[in-house]
């Protein structure tokens, strides 16, 4: 297996570990492999009415460095997909924000978080959601077809961020936005210095610096993107909230544009 391949199983039977754990009646924290709710991770960083209106272990499952909804934004009748859903924490936070005009997506690559995420939706009674098996490297939905990217703590994992972002660009509608919470870390710390600090599961060494970041989603197209530190995460590291908007004049694939409703072809 390749450098690549290697991280992207350890994240996944990372998380595939933290699930189990979560149905056995434990907690989890970030893929760690700790059954305690951590400070900077977690549950701890939502409401408590926010905790107390979904399933245990929903809220047990929740692995993130932030809370996404908090910034999203998110009104009634639009589309949005969650990028790492997990237990389904914000997906089912989402699809209440939405209501019954809108639906919430949630894409995990983990077996195990999947099952977990499905029969949470079933206790929560949720009818407006839907989780996909993939990668956030190649999401499952056709171009132009999402109002909001939401994402919490997750593309720090990925070991191809330039296709997590050019595939956010992809399926966002003109004017779609992103409200992600993800570990950042300052422009002096070298690769080498970030994987000091914390392991690739663990969310640290992975990420991006603020520079990075900020290029990377330019570089896919996105505009008015803005990177806030909210808290400290590891030395000169943090959670940060990322905002971008995908232009009102980006244009779809001709496909996409050629299509109407009612219609397909090949598959």
């Amino acid at each position: 297996m390749s450098h690549e391949s290697d991280l992207r199983e350890s994240v996944r039977a990372g998380y595939a570990a933290a699930a189990l754990r979560v149905t056995e009646g434990g907690t989890a924290c970030c893929g760690s492999g700790s059954v305690e709710i951590d400070e900077n991770f977690g549950s701890g960083l939502y409401g408590e009415a926010q905790r107390e209106s979904l399933p245990a272990e929903a809220v047990a499952a929740s692995l993130g460095c932030g809370n996404p909804l908090a910034v999203a934004e998110l009104r009634e009748g639009e589309r949005v997909l969650d990028l790492g859903s997990g237990g389904g924490i914000d997906v089912l936070l989402s699809a209440r924000r939405v209501g019954a005009s809108g639906k919430a997506y949630g894409l995990d690559m983990t077996e195990e978080m999947l099952a977990l995420a499905v029969a949470n939706a079933k206790k929560a009674e949720a009818k407006n959601v839907e989780f996909l098996k993939g990668t956030i490297e190649a999401i499952p939905l056709p171009a132009g077809t999402i109002d909001v990217v939401i994402s919490n703590c997750v593309i720090n994992l990925s070991v191809d961020k330039p296709s997590v972002f050019a595939e956010m660009f992809r399926v966002l509608a003109p004017s779609g936005r992103i409200g992600i919470s993800d570990v950042v870390s300052d422009d002096e710390l070298s690769p080498t210095e970030r994987a000091e600090r914390g392991d690739y599961v663990g969310c640290i060494a992975g990420a991006l610096s603020f520079t990075e970041y900020r290029r990377g989603l330019e570089a896919a197209g996105f505009a008015s993107v803005e990177i806030t530190a909210t808290h400290s995460v590891a030395d000169g590291m943090y959670s940060a909230i990322v905002r971008a908007v995908k232009p009102a004049d980006a244009a779809l694939p001709a496909a996409t544009k050629a299509a109407s409703p009612g219609t397909s072809c090949c598959g």
